[in-house]
């Protein structure tokens, strides 16, 4: 690098002495201090101090103030850092080599004391506004504190509810005014208080352990719905939020507890849910309450279950019971404390329970004779009589709807206990009721329910009461009944048959067995009867009584009748083409479901021409009450199917009517013996005289009618002997054959 020389040849041109001065300035100190300039704009500020330099180097006499103001630049511009100064320095030595060794260093002495002095001018300013911020941010934060400390003053002592802030300890050091009017004490008297003091039994179980868990600092805060005691003694109840206040190294040191109150809205949820859990015409608790207690008790025991599994391997534990609420207008409606830990234990140690469903007989009578407005006030004298006669703490009195009421004994001990609650509810409603100017007498049918609570469910359990009452109104009202679970079975499998019955009769599940009907004379088989079966896929092949009673309740022996005769009838066509005349003649019952159908005749009539049966080869089988009920479409119908062609028999014959003078005027060909009076003249020790007499009187008058005798049930030759000897036409029973499928049917070929 060129040096600059002081000689006047040298300075010819001092600007670009100085440009060449500032390049190798910016070079030596380039990122040796931070400053906002980039290259460009710090050459071009350092070549005015460079010619301010090369002046103080070329002046005759030296003035170091000049050079100073150019150190002071350089603070001022951020070239703060020593090695800036010291790369500065550098710079002027070796730029001003051949310049007199004096007035180089008297300007760089000048430098470096400008720089220095600016350099300390600064640091004390940095300092002073640090001080002066330090001192502001203190007012500041100062001012800050004053206003937050009275501004949570202001919101403490004016909140609309009420606080409190405790220590650690459970001791309360300060209380709003919202607190005192709250509950009624002073500022002082709270500030006696502690935590203790604020402990109440209906207080949420888990309100303490949250307690403690804060104070312990296990949790910051907390929300609870907790009661308290006014000092003029009523309840307060609050929503509660408590957070706890930490110092610097994090220990818990205060609690400040916010309380709203929310009685108002408490006392409103109270009312809501007795209301939802309560008849509203009786005020009994209603099948919702009845069933969650009734839950309450399954549960406890499935957990109880549970827990014996766990207390096998060394932990056993107790359950808890539920605590049940209201009232029943004028008696209590049993809806005491269930306990805890406590289950009814019966026979064996287990735990029960028992049901005792009960309806009023006859009430529908009494609201479609006597109104409404008395059947309401029935109902609400029954409901109290049985919530003050049958009350307890294991006793749960509920309206189910209308006029059936339900008791569930909780913890009972047995069969006996749920029988005389049963018992006792019976004789309550025995009593003549007065309402609205009428004396009436009523009474009530219950069906009664005790089993274990393991192992069942709610709806299982009503199942098999609502079964019972039904059983207990069937047997003549004004009773109880207890559960039989084998009936009940009998019951379940009889409605499912008469639930699938529809469908078997679409997959062809039924079929026609034959029997044989006898000639007496010759022992020839004349006839045959249908009789259907059921090739049920789950019970097996059942026999007619098995499920002929439902299809007649429920309407579907007219569809199953109508296919059994024509199954019937084809059949009986197929033989005749066989043998021709010789075919038996086809004997099919019809029911009193089918005789009062409009569509018999049509029926018949059709089934007669699809199958190609002459009329004379199908004999229809009738019971008595089928023909001699009131009314004049069963007779127009039987005239309608004799006109047709068709034999008609009286089947079962002694066991309805037995009415001679009626059957005279009917067109009826032939009688059928019912098979009690049979059965008189098989005894070991001789034939019934009595039976006898009736049979012999039967077929006498009946042959005087013109019409033949068919006896049913012949089981043994001295039966068939017998009857022959009163004259008996044919006979038909397991003594000649049973019943079977076509092939058994032995045809006449000859």
């Amino acid at each position: 690098m060129t040096a600059i020389s002081p000689t006047p040849t040298s300075w010819d041109r001092p600007h670009r002495a100085a440009e060449r001065m500032a390049r190798a300035w910016s070079l030596a100190i380039a990122g040796t201090s931070y400053v906002s300039m980039n290259g460009l704009e710090v050459q071009d500020f350092l070549t005015s101090l460079s010619t301010r330099v090369i002046q103080a180097l070329t002046a005759e006499t030296f003035d170091p103030t000049d050079v100073r103001e150019v150190g002071s630049t350089l603070v001022a511009a951020h070239f703060t850092e020593p090695t800036t100064l010291e790369r500065t320095l550098a710079v002027l030595a070796e730029q001003f080599g051949n310049a007199p060794v004096k007035r180089v260093a008297q300007i760089q002495g000048a430098l470096a004391s400008g720089y220095a002095l600016a350099l300390r001018d600064r640091v004390l300013d940095e300092q002073e506004e640090i001080r002066t911020a330090a001192l502001w941010a203190r007012a500041r934060a100062e001012e800050g504190r004053r206003v937050s400390e009275a501004r949570f003053q202001a919101i403490f002592a004016g909140a609309a509810i009420g606080m409190s802030v405790s220590t650690v300890d459970g001791q309360v050091i300060e209380v709003n005014q919202a607190l005192c009017d709250m509950l009624g004490y002073s500022a002082e008297e709270l500030r006696s208080m502690s935590f203790e003091d604020f402990v109440l039994p209906e207080d949420p179980p888990t309100a303490g352990a949250m307690f403690e868990e804060v104070l312990s600092g296990g949790r910051d805060q907390f929300r609870i719905e907790k009661p308290y005691v006014h000092k003029d003694g009523h309840r307060v109840w609050t929503d509660l939020v408590a957070s706890i206040i930490r110092d610097e190294d994090g220990r818990p040191r205060w609690m400040v507890a916010m309380f709203e109150d929310i009685t108002e809205r408490y006392l409103l949820q109270v009312r809501l849910r007795h209301q939802a859990l309560h008849d509203p015409l009786t005020q009994l608790p209603n099948r919702t309450l009845f069933f969650e207690r009734l839950g309450s008790l399954l549960d406890g025991a499935r957990d109880a279950e549970g827990q014996g599994g766990e207390a096998q391997g060394g932990e056993a534990q107790g359950s808890e019971g539920q605590n049940g609420e209201g009232q029943n207008g004028e008696g209590q409606s049993g809806e005491g404390q269930n306990g805890e830990g406590q289950s009814g234990e019966g026979q064996g140690g287990e735990a029960r329970v028992g049901v005792c469903y009960l309806d009023v007989d006859g009430f529908k009578v009494i609201n479609d004779t006597l109104g409404h407005d008395v059947g309401d006030q029935l109902l609400q004298t029954v409901a109290r009589r049985l919530a003050r006669s049958i009350s307890g703490e294991r006793q749960l009195v509920a309206r189910m709807g209308g006029d059936e009421f339900v008791v569930l004994v909780e913890r009972c001990g047995g069969i006996d206990e749920v029988v005389a609650v049963a018992e006792k509810a019976l004789d309550t409603v025995r009593a003549p009721v007065h309402v609205g100017g009428h004396e009436i007498s009523i009474s009530a049918s219950i069906g009664v329910v005790e089993q274990p609570l393991r192992g069942t469910s709610a709806a299982e359990l009503m199942k098999a009461a609502d079964t019972t009452l039904y059983w207990a109104k069937a047997d003549g009202r004004n009773r109880l009944a207890l559960f039989d679970a084998a009936r009940h079975t009998r019951e379940v499998k009889r409605y499912e048959l008469s639930a699938s019955m529809p469908a078997a009769l679409e997959r062809r599940e039924f079929f026609v067995e034959y029997q044989p009907l006898v000639r007496l004379g010759d022992g020839v088989t004349i006839g045959v009867e249908a009789l259907v079966r059921w090739r049920h896929p789950r019970f097996g092949v059942l026999g007619p009584d098995a499920f002929i009673g439902m299809a007649e309740e429920t309407g579907l022996i007219v569809p199953l009748g109508r296919w059994v005769l024509h199954e019937a009838c084809r059949q009986a066509a197929e033989w005749r083409r066989a043998v021709g005349d010789r075919a038996p003649i086809m004997s099919v019952n019809l029911a009193v479901r089918q005789m009062r159908d409009r569509t018999i005749v049509r029926d018949v009539r059709a089934i007669l021409e699809q199958t190609g049966l002459p009329p004379e080869g199908l004999q229809l089988e009738l019971t008595e009450s089928a023909v001699m009920s009131t009314g004049d479409d069963p007779i127009e119908a039987l005239n309608a199917l004799a006109a047709l062609g068709p034999r008609i028999a009286i089947d079962d014959f002694g066991t309805g009517y037995s009415n001679f003078a009626y059957l005279r005027n009917l067109p009826v060909h032939s009688l059928k013996l019912a098979g009690s009076f049979v059965a008189g003249l098989r005894p070991p020790e001789g034939p019934d005289p009595v039976d006898q007499e009736i049979v012999a009187a039967v077929i006498g008058l009946a042959h005087t009618l013109k019409l033949s005798v068919t006896a049913e049930g012949v089981e043994t030759a001295e039966q068939a002997s017998r009857l022959l000897e009163l004259g008996c036409d044919t006979a038909q029973g397991w003594y000649y054959a049973s019943s079977g499928p076509p092939s058994a049917i032995k045809l006449r070929t000859a």
